[in-house]
């Protein structure tokens, strides 16, 4: 099977000098990447900017912005078996990017942001698609009714949601996932490359699942 993986943060630039970002680390989406790999798949992984290697025997996309993401994802979605959106993709940008560097003039400053582009939600509408598509839901309250109302808004057949707080920055997760039929299933807390295989092997049995129903 072919994966599509997302992985890391965006930057949304404010100035040549400026951008809004997060603490993404990318580790988990290169974890699934490496086992997926691991696992006889191809995998094609578009990254936001990260400290890591990218995985030996990939196609590999290096992207900045949102739209580069959105961009990249939509031109290997529909040849692709599977689509991870494991990437921490910035909700919102500023709606201008000065050309120059902002000087640090009054004593207040605001920016003027606006939505960016829901990569996960434009897949999920599309129709008629044939590849499994999963999302993650990164939260620091109410995991799993905010994980269950995006699985249904964005029309995924799969969440993986995870504490924020414990997933940022950090070698290790812990996981809830949930899947379209109402089924949830919990792994504790480990490193992100065990998780990887386990999320590798329910990736690829819901997809030939999926396929079987379909013949």
């Amino acid at each position: 099977m072919t994966f599509l993986i997302t992985a890391g943060p965006t930057r949304e630039a404010i100035d040549p000098v400026r951008y809004i970002s997060n603490r993404s680390s990318g580790k988990m989406g290169y974890a699934i990447a490496e086992a997926a790999l691991n696992a006889g798949h191809d995998v094609i992984l578009v990254s936001g900017p990260v400290n890591l290697p990218p995985p030996r025997n990939s196609k590999f996309i290096s992207v900045s912005t949102s739209d580069e993401m959105f961009d990249a994802v939509h031109q290997y979605a529909n040849s692709s078996d599977i689509c991870v959106l494991c990437a921490a993709v910035a909700d919102y940008k500023p709606a201008q990017v000065s050309q120059v560097k902002i000087k640090k003039s009054a004593d207040e400053f605001s920016i003027e942001l606006v939505r960016t582009r829901d990569i996960l939600k434009s897949l999920g509408d599309q129709p008629a698609h044939k590849f499994l598509l999963v999302g993650f839901a990164a939260e620091t309250d109410e995991l799993e009714a905010n994980a269950r109302k995006k699985l249904r808004e964005k029309n995924c057949d799969i969440i993986v949601g995870n504490d924020a707080r414990v997933a940022m920055e950090s070698d290790e997760n812990e996981l809830l996932i949930l899947f379209r039929d109402g089924e949830t299933k919990r792994i504790s807390r480990a490193p992100k490359k065990n998780l990887a295989c386990e999320l590798v092997k329910i990736f690829s049995n819901s997809q030939q699942k999926s396929l079987t129903k379909k013949m």
